[in-house]
């Protein structure tokens, strides 16, 4: 064996220690040039928890420079977070790593950040823990941005599902305060009345703090709601005794201390209407996220809170209408029937008044005109009432009752003063009919009737009543199915429509009655080529609403006379049939081009429109039809 040369032996371990130290080095150049362009934070520290190394990363994120730390205890748990820190060390001592560990941390600044921890403990050559190497991924804008869409998703979704403005804003309220993490969370909206602020919802510790903030009202130019209002600028305020117009008079008169706040307007596109306020951060103070978050909240529910509060203003206007539309029926209602009792009564001393006065030999021309005349406008008076009757679809037959039972009371006295004061045995009677009739109630029975042999025979005794009418009418009836309907209500019916068509029609006009079959079933069709409706007041009848006529009209013309009456009246009360009696009410209008307005007034005949040379340009200029189409039987 030959002997080993010592010398190339050294040679040999030297130059093997030399490439071990170049690839430790290398090793270590390139862990260092990793660990520098890792963007999550490294954290290598002692057992004694003092720091051996922090990445750049770290220093971004969390503030503290490697020089500023190393070899000393960085104290970033919060306080609330110290157990949980303990049992995960503990947790990565027993499994020597661990995985996803969700926890938070301060920054050097004090901003409290969500973080997961992953880590492993580090080992000597002697496989003896020699301390922990942990790596801190920032989740703080990705947890907030879930947690944001994730309120944001449930106040979108309850912004229309809410109808009470006071529901709504205490669940947003209360999204807000788990959004922001706070104490307390308020929205205050304005008065603008009276130009102050109230608490309309507060969200803190519990319900009799609560009610505490809702009994203050302060002037909408106060405090630092009073400053964001005025100016719709977000005002953030890290320290209130710092403020000088912090208003201390809400702490004083709640159980609320108040350490910071932030405070954004709700404003609509013309105008502010409120502000959220936030006060107290749980964790660390208000940031810049926390203004963004809060000021797209208050623009998200800004409109809705406004059409909420218009919409409760609405139903109470709406209440407050209906009962005053009771009250309105009752007066109506009242004032109809005791009208009924003294226009009866002023008819039939008329009556009298006229026999006594040809018994005197003092009936001339002069005074039975008079007399035609009161005695007409007294049946028109009672015509109107009992129009109301049935637009009120209310009966109330009080009168009669009380003059029948009088009448039955002193049957036996009258009926010995009928005998002594005239022949006339069968007075009593005549006169109980005649309260029947006057004051009586209606109780319609419907009966099958043939629309077209009703029509023939209808139209023959309505005729005479406008005969001295120039007007020429044409009629077409087929044969249809029969209708179901009180005769006394059809009778109501065709002469309204028929009396409405005559009155708007001019002379030398064309009118037009058609019944025919429409879908199997009955519709009649009453069209004039008269003056028409102007839209507005087409509008008006479609909407329930009735057009009445000018009193000079009703005080000075007949029946049937041109412009005698207002057509809305009836065409509403023949629509308030309609609900009941299964028919159906459709208007067709277009008013005449010469007379464009209701202030227009049209001649009156024809030959006298100065828009007119022939009868044919009335009748393409305007006109009216109404459709009654009836149910089938």
């Amino acid at each position: 064996m030959e002997p080993v040369d010592k010398s190339s032996k050294q040679e040999e371990t030297e130059k093997s220690s030399a490439q071990l130290y170049q690839k430790s080095r290398l090793a270590q150049k390139r862990l260092n040039a990793m660990l520098t362009f890792l963007p999550d934070p490294v954290f290598v520290f002692a057992l004694d928890n003092t720091v051996e190394y922090i990445n750049p990363a770290f220093e971004k994120v969390f503030g503290w420079t490697l020089t500023e730390v190393k070899g000393k205890n960085i104290r970033f748990i919060p306080d609330h977070l110290i157990g949980q820190a303990k049992q995960g060390m503990k947790g990565l001592y027993n499994n020597r790593s661990v995985y996803d560990f969700e926890t938070q941390r301060y920054t050097k600044d004090g901003r409290i950040l969500d973080i997961v921890i992953n880590g492993s403990i580090l080992y000597d050559e002697h496989d003896n823990p020699a301390g922990q190497v942990l790596i801190l991924r920032d989740m703080t804008v990705e947890k907030r941005m879930a947690k944001t869409n994730r309120i944001m998703f449930r106040i979108s979704k309850a912004l229309h599902s809410y109808e009470k403005l006071g529901d709504l804003i205490a669940l947003i309220n209360s999204e807000i305060k788990e959004l922001i993490s706070v104490e307390g969370a308020f929205i205050l909206l304005v008065d603008r009345k009276k130009d102050q602020f109230y608490f309309f919802s507060a969200q803190y510790r519990d319900r009799e703090s609560e009610k505490k903030f809702k009994k203050i009202k302060f002037p909408a130019d106060q405090g630092v709601s009073g400053q964001v209002y005025k100016t719709g600028v977000p005002m953030m305020i890290p320290d209130v005794s710092q403020c000088s117009f912090f208003l201390r008079r809400v702490d004083e008169e709640t159980d609320l201390v108040t350490r910071n706040m932030l405070t954004v307007p709700i404003q609509l596109q013309d105008r502010t209407i409120g502000v959220v306020v936030v006060v107290n951060k749980l964790y660390g103070g208000f940031d810049a996220t926390d203004m963004d978050l809060l000021s797209m909240v208050s623009s998200t529910i800004a409109l809705p809170i406004e059409n909420t509060r218009i919409n409760e203003e609405l139903r109470k206007s709406y209440k407050e209408l209906k009962t005053l539309n009771r009250a309105k029926d009752k007066v109506i209602n009242h004032l109809a029937h005791e009208l009924k009792t003294p226009v009866s009564v002023l008819g039939a001393s008329i009556t009298l008044l006229s026999r006594k006065l040809r018994a005197m030999g003092m009936d001339s021309d002069s005074v039975e005109n008079i007399l035609t005349r009161s005695q007409r406008n007294l049946q028109r008076i009672l015509d109107i009432q009992y129009e109301v009757e049935d637009l009120l679809r209310k009966k109330d037959y009080k009168a009669y009752h009380i003059l029948t039972r009088l009448l039955d009371a002193c049957r036996d006295e009258l009926s010995s003063l009928i005998e002594l004061e005239t022949e006339n045995k069968d007075i009593f009677h005549q006169v109980h009919s005649k309260l029947e009739n006057l004051f009586g109630p209606m109780d319609f029975k419907s009966r099958t009737i043939r629309l077209a042999d009703y029509l023939t025979e209808r139209i023959s005794h309505l005729r005479p009543g406008f005969s001295h009418r120039n007007c020429s009418l044409a009629i077409k009836i087929e044969k249809t199915g029969p209708v179901h309907i009180p005769l006394e209500i059809l009778d109501i019916i065709t002469q309204g429509l028929i009396r409405n068509a005559v009155e708007y029609t001019p002379d030398s006009g064309k009118i037009e009655i058609i019944l025919k079959p429409v879908e199997n079933h009955p519709e009649l069709i009453v069209k004039d080529y008269g003056i028409g409706l102007t839209r507005e007041k087409r509008r008006l009848i479609l909407e329930n609403y009735f057009t009445p006529p000018e009193s000079a009209n009703y005080s000075t013309k007949n029946p049937y006379d041109f412009n005698a009456g207002g057509r809305g009246f009836d065409l509403l009360r023949i629509k308030i049939f309609s609900e009941r009696y299964n028919f159906t009410l459709r208007i067709d209008s277009s008013r005449c081009r010469a007379i464009p307005t209701d202030m227009d007034s049209c001649p009156g005949d024809i030959r006298n429109c100065p828009a007119c040379t022939k009868p044919e340009d009335c009748f393409y200029s305007g006109g009216t039809a109404v459709h009654i189409r009836f149910g089938k039987i």
